[in-house]
């Protein structure tokens, strides 16, 4: 099967080549002994280096950190994907509503507080930056015109948000206070690195 990584079974919105594929996977069941390797017949072509294509909202709030502002911006975008789809995957420090203090968490860290000085010491930030991760992607989604790339969005965040750039500030501060890699590396995905 030769798919891109994040495309198990195809491109989204495609659903008789997904439930090709399914299908195909579960004919395997029936061979008479295992292990079975068969090549899927198609390929799935994707342009995963490409950029997601984003317009993010104008400013409206001149008096919060710019990041907090573009987070708020995308809440519209964001609350149509979730209708759109019935789910979201935002949950796992808090929810929707905390994004901008998460954002706020991160300005802090960039900055140059401390983990240990927002009580974050227990590795909560990390959970927050999945959730700041899922809550843009999905916003994503809705301002997007096409299917995307497979980790176009990805790039998308951290290549050209505002979000994006104090999560690398972050993750350089926390790194140069000499926390542990547990603290800093998977702030962002290592694809994603400056």
């Amino acid at each position: 099967m030769d798919f891109p990584l994040g495309r198990p079974l195809g491109r989204p919105d495609e659903p008789p080549f997904q439930t090709s594929v399914l299908m195909a996977a579960l004919d395997l069941l029936s061979a008479d002994s295992g292990p079975v390797l068969v090549d899927f017949p198609d390929r799935v072509e994707d342009a995963s280096g490409e950029m997601l294509a984003c317009t993010i909202p104008p400013r409206f709030d001149p008096n919060v950190h710019p990041a907090v502002d573009e987070a708020l911006g995308l809440r519209a975008a964001y609350e149509r994907t979730r209708e759109r789809t019935g789910r979201t995957s935002v949950g796992h420090a808090g929810g929707v509503e905390d994004v901008p203090s998460f954002v706020e968490t991160f300005v802090a860290l960039a900055a140059g507080e401390t983990l240990d000085e927002l009580g974050m010491a227990d590795g909560r930030h990390l959970a927050m930056a999945m959730d700041l991760r899922s809550y843009y992607e999905e916003a994503a989604m809705s301002l997007a015109d096409h299917v995307p790339a497979a980790r176009a969005a990805e790039t998308w965040i951290y290549q050209a948000t505002k979000l994006g750039e104090v999560l690398h500030d972050a993750q350089a501060r926390i790194r140069g206070q000499g926390r542990d890699r547990r603290d800093w590396y998977y702030l962002i995905p290592s694809t994603q690195t400056r």
